[in-house]
């Protein structure tokens, strides 16, 4: 997951009820069955690279990989950054939730999405759903909806284009040290994440102003119209 304040996950009380997002999930095909197998473009979680409050690299490793070995399908996959102006978002089914509906509330998080053909896929190595799922009900389960948060907790999306992703983001793992520059967390044990033009720049993609950075900016009512086929 990525960095959270107080150096782990915050809990909430807030009552949230379980409407969500997509009222409608008539016609949805389960993963299982003849006309949609799970594409193997994807390994299995357990073979993917992963490191704890990472998940920026953790994405990125993703799309490094499935650049190496089916690159044509690039253009089917985004990075999408979550978070808002004040870096407080909640999700739920999350990995290291505490309570029953594993509800924590992170500074900002990064999924992985694909779209092999008429379905859209969520890849979330911190999510107790599968991986993947599909998109209607990994928003259902993991944002719900903002209609009954504070406006200071609605979630917004930066939706970055899984090769431009790759091209342009760029982390020396700053965010993750503390005052006396030890670790939040241990890193990834490979080299930090670089190129021509930047050594860090996490923070343009965790930023949430739509006149700037990479990809383009959402509310979850259009990040929804953007990925849910009706």
């Amino acid at each position: 997951m990525a960095s959270i304040s107080s150096e782990k996950a915050r809990s909430t009380t807030t009552s949230v009820p379980s409407k969500s997002v997509i009222e409608n999930q008539t016609g949805l095909r389960p993963l299982s069955g003849n006309r949609s197998q799970l594409p193997n473009t994807i390994p299995p979680a357990t073979q993917c690279s992963y490191a704890a409050c990472y998940c920026e690299e953790n994405v990125f490793k993703i799309c490094q990989n499935l650049k190496d070995n089916f690159e044509n399908e690039l253009d089917k996959c985004y990075a999408v950054f979550v978070s808002n102006k004040k870096r407080v978002v909640p999700l739920w089914r999350q990995k290291a939730g505490r309570d029953e509906e594993k509800l924590v509330i992170w500074d900002y998080h990064v999924i992985f999405i694909y779209r092999p053909d008429d379905r859209t896929l969520v890849y979330d190595l911190d999510s107790e759903l599968p991986f993947p799922t599909y998109f209607h009900k990994y928003v259902t389960e993991t944002f719900r909806t903002d209609a009954i948060l504070n406006p200071e907790y609605h979630r917004i999306f930066r939706v970055v284009p899984a090769t431009i992703f790759l091209q342009n983001f760029a982390s020396d793992r700053r965010h993750m040290r503390k005052d006396d520059g030890s670790w939040l967390k241990p890193p990834p044990a490979y080299p930090c994440i670089s190129n021509s033009s930047s050594a860090h720049n996490l923070d343009e993609f965790i930023s949430m102003d739509g006149s700037s950075g990479f990809g383009e900016v959402l509310s979850l009512t259009d990040f929804v119209k953007k990925f849910h086929l009706r």
